[in-house]
């Protein structure tokens, strides 16, 4: 006759294994879940209502798909794996969400706000963890690179210089940010796998800003790219109309 505290153990064991069997990952949540999620388009929109009504550059549906797929391609051609690149590409579109309820301090906001958005979407909570750590850390005054998603978000992020970012129709009372945005004729991150090398390239016309207008808004914003780009492995460069000046 077998010992009942066998057979309890046993037993128990089979019901245990049974349960791991039947836990599974959650399905992967992708770019084009957050892009239809009806939270997230709201949110967006409404924060680049508040920033242009504030008088700040585009941070709205336009600025949140580049930055997320300058951050995919980053990773991409640097090599890191698919999903990593496919959070990052999130992390880059719900970045600027939580302008919605401040300026100050959106970057930790919007972290909340993405994992709001995430967990009722049912992405595991590993991957949650990872884009709020990109957007909490995205921007230069308080942020960090925390992982390679972090870091392709802050260079992606820091890249979008360009006039269709300009949201004030009188040129008149443009600001400095107004002006350089609006001499941006050009801007492209360009990505040499083989020499480590991330480069951000700018092209400004020079009649409607100068050079030096530039650098005064993008000096702070150089430092964490050069930042993000060391933890990725490689080095940035800055070249302004063709020239390279870092």
């Amino acid at each position: 006759m077998k010992d009942s505290k066998d057979v309890n153990v046993k037993d128990l064991r089979g019901v245990v294994s049974a349960a791991v069997v039947m836990v599974e990952r959650p399905p992967l949540v992708t770019i084009e879940h957050v892009r239809r999620d009806p939270q997230a388009i709201a949110f967006l929109q409404r924060a680049n209502e508040q920033m242009n009504l504030l008088g700040y550059t585009e941070h709205g549906h336009r600025h949140a798909a580049l930055v997320g797929n300058i951050a995919y391609n980053i990773l991409v051609r640097l090599g890191h794996p698919e999903r990593v690149a496919q959070l990052a590409e999130i992390a880059g579109y719900l970045h600027d969400s939580g302008n919605v309820i401040h300026r100050e301090g959106h970057a930790h906001s919007g972290a909340l706000i993405a994992m709001q958005v995430l967990s009722r979407l049912g992405m595991a909570y590993d991957e949650i963890a990872i884009v709020m750590g990109a957007i909490g850390n995205h921007e230069e005054e308080r942020g960090d690179p925390v992982g390679h998603a972090s870091a392709a978000v802050i260079i992606a992020d820091k890249a979008d210089v360009h006039r269709s970012r300009v949201q004030n129709p009188r040129s008149e009372t443009f600001d400095i940010h107004d002006m350089v945005n609006n001499a941006a004729t050009r801007s492209f991150v360009r990505v040499d796998a083989e020499k480590k090398v991330i480069s951000m390239e700018i092209d400004i016309d020079t009649s409607v800003s100068q050079v030096g207008d530039f650098f005064e808004i993008y000096l702070s914003r150089l430092l964490i790219a050069r930042r993000a780009a060391k933890f990725l492995g490689c080095e940035y460069h800055l070249l302004v109309n063709g020239v390279r000046t870092y």
